[in-house]
C-alpha cells in the first residue's frame, strides 16, 4: 500500500532533548552519525526516547532496527560483580505500514509520521511562518525531522514508529544501564550507540510551567513565559482560558513552541489572544513532554482588556507670570471630551521619570491650567483621564523661570591620598535644589593658573584623581565651583593643599676624609643635600661579619665621628646612610674599608741580666720572657763614649748571649726588646756592667 496525502500543519515543532538540530546546515557525511538516549521514570515503569542526528542513519535503522538492551548494575543498592544482560528487543524498528492504517484517520501525529516513513512522496503546507523557520530543502530531511518532531508529541506514536520503549519488568530495588545500538552493518554505515543509566527510585512528578505573565490592552492579551527554564522537560504547551476560572477551554488546537513566533526571544515564549474589551479572563498553560505527558498546570494569570483613549493630550504654550508661577495651555480634540472624566498635571524633575500629579480634577472642557511651585527646572505632563480607566498623557514640556542666581560658594572640601597617589576629594553638598554639578580645578603651584579636571559638570560632591608622586612639586592644590542648571556658577571654594606621600629617597652622603690615629679611626663626610633630611646613620661592619652595625645616628647634621671603639688589628667597613622625614632611607655612600694597625707596646723582657766572666773574658747575658708571637730579640751595647747601638737579634727561643768583645776596665750598658711577628715591639730593658 502506498501513501499518497497532503497535510497542514499550523505549528513548527522545537528541538528537545531527542530532537535533532538541522540549523547548522552541515551534511551526513560531516556528522557524526549517533543514537542519543533520554530515559523517564514513571511508578511502575521505565520509557525510552531516542534519535539519531541525520537523514541517512534515520532511514537505514528503519530499515534494520534497533538492537535494545538492559544492564541491571546494581540491586539492593549493591555493585553487581558482572552486569546482568537482558536483550530486550534485537530488531525494533517501525511497525508495518498496514498496522498503521487504522490509527492514521484518528490521530494526526501517527498521519505525519507514516507518511514520513512510508508515504510515496511528503509535501508540506500549511500556514505560519513554517518555511521560514524550518527551511529544509530536501525530502529526506523533511521526512527525518517531522518525523522526530512529531514523536516528541505523542509518545505511543514514537513507539509505533521505532522510536520509543517502555520497560515494564524492571524492579524498585534495581538500577539499570540501557544502551541502544544499530542493527546497519558497519561496512554500511557506522552509527554510535547511545544509552541511559537509571532507576525507579528516581521518579520524579512533572513541574509547573514557570513565570507565566499576562499583558492586557485593547481587545488583545498578550501572554509570556520563560521557557529556558524547563527546556529539558517540555518541548511544546498547550494555552488555556477561561471568564470564570472554573471552565477552562485550549485556544491552542495545537501544542504551541517558541518557534510558533516570527520572532522568538532566546528566553521567552510570547502568545497574543484576542479579547474582548472590559470581561475577566484567566489563563494557564500546560507543558508537554517528549513521552507526550502532560504535567501540571502554571499559575493563573487574569485581567481585563480595555478600549484606548482615541485622543492624546499635547503641551503647546507655557506663560510665565512670576518666577514661581507659570500658565500651561494643551490640545485635545472637544469630541473627545465625552471620553474622559477631566485632566491631570503631572510634574517630575526629570524628563522621563518619577512624575508626581501636582493638578487633579481639572475638567474636561479646560485647556489650561496655572501651577505656581515652580522650581528652577521642571519637566510637565497633562493626563487625560478617560472614563473607562484607560488615560493617554502628553509628552514632556520643560518649563524654567528665568535664574541669574549662582549657586553657594562649596564648603567642606578636603582629601585624602594614598601611595599610589590617588586623591579621593570630597566636600560638602550644596543644597540648592536647581544644581547641575561641580567643576574641579587642579593646580601644581600655588601661582600657576588652575587647569579644569572635567569636561561636564560633576554630579556626586566627591571626586578621584591621580597624580604623579616622583616629580619636582611635593604637593598638589584643588579648588571647585558649583553650576547651576542655567550654568550660573558660584565662587571658588578656598584651597586645598595636599601633601604628596614621599616616595624619593633622599641622595646619598659621601665620605670625604679618613683617618686613622692612635688606634681611633676618624671620619668625615658631606651630609645628603635633599632639603627633608632628618638624620646620617653611621654603619660599621668588622672583618667578614654578614650584618652592619649601626654605631651613630645623628639628628643635628655633623659631618664626622670618631670611632673609638675599633680593635687594633681588624679591617672595618664604614657606609653612612641619609633618612629624611618620611623615614625613607637613601642608598649607602660608597664603601670604605680600613685596616686599624695594631698600635701598643709589649711589656719589657723579665729576669734581664749581665754578668762579667772572667773566664771567658766576656760578659754573659741572660733573660726570660713568656709573651707569645715574639720574632726575635734585639740586644743594644753602649759605652761612655758611644751611645747605644744595635750588636745582635737572635731567635725567639734564644735565652742567653756572650758578648767577647770587650774592652778591661770599660762599664757597658746593655739592652734588650723583643719584636713581634705583627710588627709591634716590647719596651726597651737594660743593666749595666763593669768589665
Amino acid at each position: 500500500m502506498k501513501f499518497k496525502f497532503f497535510f497542514i500543519l499550523s505549528l513548527v515543532f522545537i528541538f528537545s532533548g531527542i530532537a535533532q538540530n538541522n540549523s547548522s546546515k552541515k551534511s551526513d557525511t560531516e556528522k557524526k552519525n549517533e543514537i542519543q538516549v533520554i530515559a523517564r521514570v514513571q511508578k511502575d515503569r521505565i520509557l525510552l526516547r531516542w534519535a539519531v542526528n541525520t537523514p541517512i542513519a534515520w532511514k537505514k535503522l528503519n530499515t534494520y532496527g534497533y538492537l535494545i538492551e538492559r544492564f541491571t548494575v546494581t540491586r539492593d543498592n549493591k555493585t553487581l560483580e558482572k552486569p546482568e544482560r537482558v536483550v530486550l528487543a534485537e530488531a525494533f524498528k517501525p511497525e508495518p505500514v498496514e498496522t498503521w492504517e487504522k490509527l492514521i484517520d484518528e490521530n494526526d501525529n501517527a498521519a505525519i509520521i507514516a507518511q514520513a516513513i512510508f508515504g510515496e512522496s511528503f509535501s508540506v503546507t500549511g500556514a505560519d511562518n513554517l518555511e521560514s523557520i524550518v527551511n529544509l530543502s530536501e525530502e529526506a530531511e523533511q521526512r527525518f525531522t517531522f518525523a522526530l518532531y512529531t514523536a516528541d508529541k505523542d509518545f505511543e506514536v514514537a513507539k509505533k514508529a521505532g522510536l520509543g520503549f517502555e520497560d515494564k519488568t524492571v524492579k524498585q530495588n534495581e538500577k539499570y544501564a540501557y544502551r541502544i545500538s544499530s542493527n546497519v552493518p558497519e561496512k554500511e554505515l557506522s552509527i554510535v550507540y547511545g544509552g541511559a543509566f537509571v532507576s525507579l527510585k528516581e521518579y520524579e512528578p512533572l513541574p509547573k510551567p514557570m513565570d507565566l505573565t499576562a499583558h492586557f490592552t485593547d481587545n488583545s492579551t498578550m501572554l509570556s513565559w520563560n521557557f529556558k527554564i524547563l527546556a529539558h522537560v517540555y518541548g511544546s504547551y498547550y494555552v488555556e482560558r477561561s471568564t470564570d476560572k472554573i471552565n477552562y477551554k485550549r485556544i491552542t488546537e495545537k501544542p504551541y513552541t517558541s518557534l510558533s513566533q516570527e520572532n522568538a526571544n532566546n528566553n521567552r515564549i510570547f502568545y497574543v489572544d484576542s479579547i474582548a474589551n472590559n470581561t475577566s479572563y484567566n489563563y494557564r498553560i500546560q507543558g508537554i513532554s517528549p513521552f507526550g505527558e502532560l504535567g501540571p498546570y502554571s499559575e493563573v494569570v487574569s485581567g481585563k482588556g480595555k478600549a484606548l483613549l482615541k485622543y492624546v493630550p499635547h503641551l503647546t504654550v507655557k506663560d510665565f507670570k512670576d518666577d514661581s508661577t507659570v500658565t500651561l495651555t494643551w490640545e485635545f480634540p472637544e469630541e473627545g471630551n465625552s471620553e474622559i472624566s477631566g485632566f491631570e498635571l503631572n510634574r517630575s524633575d526629570y524628563d522621563d521619570d518619577k512624575y508626581v500629579k501636582v493638578i487633579k480634577n481639572i475638567p474636561a472642557k479646560d485647556r489650561s491650567v496655572t501651577y505656581n511651585k515652580l522650581l528652577a527646572t521642571n519637566y510637565f505632563t497633562i493626563t487625560a483621564v478617560g472614563k473607562n480607566g484607560n488615560s493617554r498623557t502628553s509628552f514632556p514640556m520643560l518649563v524654567q523661570p528665568v535664574d541669574s542666581i549662582p549657586p553657594a560658594k562649596p564648603i567642606g572640601l578636603k582629601a585624602t591620598i594614598d601611595s599610589l597617589g590617588v586623591v579621593k576629594l570630597s566636600w560638602t553638598p550644596n543644597k540648592e535644589k536647581d544644581l547641575l554639578g561641580y567643576r574641579i580645578y587642579k593646580g601644581n603651584t600655588a601661582e600657576e593658573e588652575f587647569s579644569q579636571l572635567t569636561v561636564s559638570p560633576h554630579e556626586k560632591n566627591t571626586f578621584e584623581d591621580k597624580v604623579i608622586l616622583k616629580s619636582l612639586n611635593s604637593k598638589v592644590y584643588y579648588r571647585i565651583i558649583a553650576v547651576d542648571y542655567r550654568y550660573n556658577m558660584s565662587p571658588f571654594s578656598e584651597t586645598l593643599i595636599v601633601k604628596k606621600p614621599d616616595v624619593i629617597p633622599p641622595a646619598s652622603p659621601v665620605f670625604t676624609k679618613y683617618e686613622i690615629k692612635d688606634g681611633a679611626v676618624f671620619l668625615e663626610w658631606a651630609n645628603s643635600q635633599s632639603e627633608d633630611v632628618k638624620s646620617h646613620q653611621l654603619y660599621r661592619k668588622e672583618n667578614d661579619q654578614e650584618k652592619w652595625e649601626l654605631i651613630w645616628n645623628d639628628i643635628d647634621k655633623s659631618e664626622n665621628y670618631q670611632d673609638k671603639k675599633a680593635k687594633e688589628g681588624s679591617t672595618y667597613r664604614y657606609a653612612i646612610y641619609a633618612k629624611d622625614e618620611s623615614g625613607l632611607v637613601s642608598k649607602p655612600s660608597p664603601e670604605i674599608a680600613l685596616f686599624v694597625p695594631n698600635y701598643t707596646v709589649k711589656p719589657a723582657v723579665k729576669g734581664f741580666f749581665a754578668q762579667a766572666n772572667v773566664t771567658t773574658k766576656s760578659i754573659d747575658l741572660s733573660w726570660s720572657y713568656d709573651e707569645a708571637g715574639v720574632e726575635s730579640f734585639e740586644i743594644y751595647k753602649a759605652t761612655n763614649t758611644e751611645s747605644l747601638q744595635l750588636i745582635q737579634m737572635v731567635k725567639p727561643e734564644t735565652r742567653k748571649l756572650s758578648d767577647p768583645t770587650l774592652t778591661i776596665n770599660t762599664t757597658y750598658k746593655y739592652g734588650i726588646r723583643a719584636l713581634f711577628k705583627d710588627g709591634r715591639m716590647s719596651k726597651m730593658d737594660f743593666y749595666t756592667v763593669k768589665f
